[in-house]
């Protein structure tokens, strides 16, 4: 996998190694019942000093080295590798390596994929960090990877991506491609959220201009929509309505914006009502009406919790009429959602009620910032009088200490003394 670059060391002149590897395909293609004279044909090429031209034949039959025997493959592609950057013209070979290191490696059919995986991980770091080459090898590196379902090889290199974007200096057109080939392994690995981050990295790249209402646009918004709705973890969709290419589906695909909006913001009986008015439109969409039913009823019980959060108590019986369930479900339905993370709160079979500790709003609107400026107003004025507590406090714990010492100064100087009777007699005798 792509890792920091290095440099790759083969001894010999450059006329001397393409001879050897011309040699070495001849024999490779001999065995196979194919004879070839490529040695004869570079060699005048390689007289005149067109590197390029002998370089062209040498990639062209090097789709042969997927023959090779697994303990020289290796060797092969790097000498290949090795003699194509020598070239100014690099990305003229580029293409036809990376095409053929994606085809099976018919000598090591169990190996095959970790061997081309090494070769094109070496074309990668071998090349400039800033070459927009390596952009190339990646999305080959990516087919490979996804072919092999190996998610996990790739997954700790990612992190990498945005800076290799920038110095790579790709447009957007070249950004997304990658983003979406990221997802789409992402998605055959069973990431589903991997997967969806990079959808929404890919439509983000189409917030501009004409380009968020195009067809492509269109198709990625609904790609990104069925991701979201069908994840069994993902319940904000505040990302995804934020784009503008989402919010031309109002217009393009209406019927899918109005699905997102009722996951967005509304509650179950909503969805109820469009299943019953879209009849087809769940299924045809591919998603399933089960698990999308059941998200709603989290994301309902999420709701009505956030909407009595002054009270901080929901009744069972509330509960099951807003879910469309029976009472005795009620408690399963309260443990999925503290299990969703998206309220947290204890049951009370006694009382019949649901204690609200902790609750999520789906969307936070004005209504919302309203209900925190009542809550921090109400904090300061705890806050303001616990300090008027303290404040007064300290104020007699001062003057208790100042009295304290002005009494033990005045009866170190004998001021305020006052005689007892036994005293005042002793006096006037």
């Amino acid at each position: 996998m792509p890792a920091p670059s290095n440099t790759l060391l083969i001894e010999g002149s450059f006329e001397e190694l393409c001879d050897e590897l011309a040699v070495y395909l001849d024999g490779l293609n001999n065995a196979q019942g194919q004879q070839t004279q490529l040695q004869q044909e570079i060699a005048p090429l390689l007289e005149e000093g067109k590197k390029d031209d002998a370089l062209k034949k040498l990639v062209t039959a090097s789709s042969v080295l997927s023959s090779a025997p697994e303990r020289e493959f290796i060797a092969a592609q790097n000498l290949l590798v090795h003699l194509v950057q020598q070239s100014p013209n690099l990305d003229i070979f580029l293409p036809k390596i990376c095409n053929n290191l994606a085809q099976p490696v018919t000598s090591s059919p169990y190996n095959g994929t970790g061997l081309a995986l090494q070769v094109l991980s070496t074309l990668f770091n071998t090349l400039a960090s800033t070459s927009d080459s390596r952009y190339h090898v990646l999305l080959a590196i990516l087919r490979i990877i996804r072919a092999s379902t190996n998610y996990s090889s790739l997954k700790p290199q990612l992190s990498n991506l945005e800076s290799w974007l920038a110095a790579w200096e790709m447009d957007k057109d070249e950004q997304r491609k990658l983003y979406i080939a990221v997802s789409d392994v992402a998605a055959d690995a069973g990431e589903d959220e991997d997967a969806y981050q990079y959808i929404l990295k890919a439509l983000r790249t189409l917030q501009d201009g004409d380009s968020a209402s195009s067809d492509e646009a269109r198709d990625l918004s609904i790609r990104a929509l069925k991701m979201a709705l069908s994840s069994p973890t993902q319940f904000d969709f505040q990302d995804l309505t934020a784009l503008d290419s989402i919010q031309a589906l109002r217009q393009s695909s209406p019927d899918a914006f109005d699905l997102l909006e009722i996951f967005s913001s509304q509650l179950l009986e909503d969805f109820v009502d469009f299943k019953e008015t879209h009849t087809d439109f769940v299924s045809a969409q591919g998603l399933d009406d089960a698990s999308l039913t059941r998200k709603i009823r989290l994301l309902t019980i999420a709701s009505i919790a956030a909407s009595a959060s002054q009270s901080r108590t929901l009744p069972y019986a509330q509960i099951a009429k807003a879910l469309q369930i029976p009472s005795e479900d009620v408690e399963m339905w309260v443990i999925d959602v503290i299990r969703a993370g998206l309220v947290e709160g204890k049951l009370s079979q006694q009382t019949g009620t649901f204690l609200i500790h902790r609750s999520t709003y789906r969307v936070f609107g004005e209504n919302q910032w309203r209900e925190v400026a009542s809550r921090l107003d109400m904090w300061r004025s705890s806050l303001m009088g616990v300090l008027q507590v303290i404040r007064h406090e300290k104020e007699n714990f001062i003057k208790e200490k100042e009295q304290e010492l002005r009494d033990a100064e005045q009866k170190a100087s004998g001021q305020g003394y006052r005689p007892n009777r036994m005293q005042r007699n002793a006096i006037e005798l």
